[in-house]
């Protein structure tokens, strides 16, 4: 019996979708672990951990602070901050995390910072916009970073990298492989200036499956270790499991009146069995998935949601489920899947593993 909601981090789920990954790539070939956003709601130092046994050779996250907690947690791959604010350049810094530098006003502040700490030949890398048009150098700003990089003793550029837009979907399949093609020819024009070659990196999870002739010296897996496919959903395992216990059970009839907030929680004709579960929409569990609009899996049978989605619990209909209190509640993982759910809300995946709240447990099982 779990004693509470917690997010169960299944250890073979993960290592089975690092090999999937991992096969299609060359033994030459760097692999990059996205843990930005808390690994996708997973819990960063724990899968970053994981990652790490598992062989890979870099980690990637958002922010300088969640670079910082992978580092303070004793995590010794190397780090890339993709979205590192100018700010927080000293903290980069004596952190040794690895900054993505966007334009020249980013790389000019990175410099004057790397010469305040009184060190050279730091390792940065350069983010290039070949269609996403988010963060990036654009080809018209290649001669400036070109002559700002032939007098950049302060730097190291370790990398070189572009992010694909729809790689996932084959009706713009000319887009990407335009992305590609102008990718190859601006990371050309750097690596002529430079007396040393850097890693090139392009390929994102579904880059990795659709276009993995292109994966250069590294390929970066974001949603991919975490269990979804672009092209094979069913070679998948969950990384993840959201559950928790019921708490209490429920026998109620049409006269008994409703269940939950507004009412919205209709009783069928005779005997209905509710069993009221300890999460909520602060956990993650979104209202919209209410009034039956999804099923919970119990004991191997699925439960309709029954009424409003609460704060810190909400309440399923288990009539005709063998159930008792303790017994435990599959919110997602492998029935019902993320991407069931994601379905339903009309949303991703991503939005479903992200929204796990922090006071959720992380627990590493299997």
């Amino acid at each position: 019996m779990i004693p509470h909601v917690q997010l169960e981090l299944s250890r073979s789920g993960m290592l089975s979708n690092y090999r999937y990954f991992r096969s299609k790539l060359k033994d030459t070939t760097k692999l990059l672990i996205l843990v930005k956003a808390n690994a996708y709601g997973h819990g960063a130092v724990e899968f970053a951990r994981e990652m790490e046994k598992a062989g890979a050779d870099y980690l990637g996250v958002a922010f300088p602070v969640e670079g910082v907690e992978l580092k303070k947690a004793g995590i010794k791959l190397p780090v890339l901050v993709l979205t590192a604010g100018t700010e927080s350049y000293p903290q980069l810094i004596e952190n040794d995390l690895e900054p993505g530098i966007p334009d020249i006003g980013a790389l000019r502040r990175f410099k004057e910072e790397v010469r305040k700490a009184g060190r050279k030949d730091y390792p940065v890398q350069i983010k290039l916009d070949t269609g996403m048009h988010r963060v990036g150098f654009m080809e018209k700003d290649l001669p400036e970073l070109l002559e700002e990089l032939k007098n950049s003793p302060e730097i190291k550029v370790k990398g070189i990298y572009t992010h694909l837009a729809a790689s996932d979907e084959a009706q713009h399949d000319e887009f990407t492989l335009g992305q590609i093609a102008l990718y190859e020819k601006l990371s050309s024009r750097i690596m002529e200036v430079l007396p040393y070659k850097p890693i090139r990196h392009c390929l994102n999870s579904a880059g990795i499956e659709r276009f993995t002739q292109y994966q250069y010296d590294m390929v970066r897996l974001g949603v991919g270790i975490y269990g979804i496919s672009a092209v094979d959903q069913s070679a998948m395992k969950p990384a993840a499991f959201l559950r928790c216990p019921i708490i209490q059970i429920k026998e109620l009839t049409p006269e008994d009146g409703t269940v939950g907030y507004g009412r919205h929680g209709k009783l069928a004709p005779g005997l209905n069995r509710t069993a009221t579960l300890c999460v909520g929409y602060a956990d993650g569990v979104n209202r919209h998935l209410g009034r039956g609009n999804a099923c919970f899996e119990v004991n191997g049978k699925m439960a309709p949601t029954l009424g409003n989605i609460c704060m810190d619990s909400c309440m399923i209909n288990i009539t005709g489920i063998d159930a008792k209190v303790g017994d435990t509640v599959t919110i997602f993982g492998d029935k019902p899947t993320a991407s069931e759910l994601a379905r339903i809300l009309d949303t991703i995946p991503y939005e479903i593993f992200t929204s796990v709240a922090n006071r959720v447990k992380r627990v590493l099982v299997d």
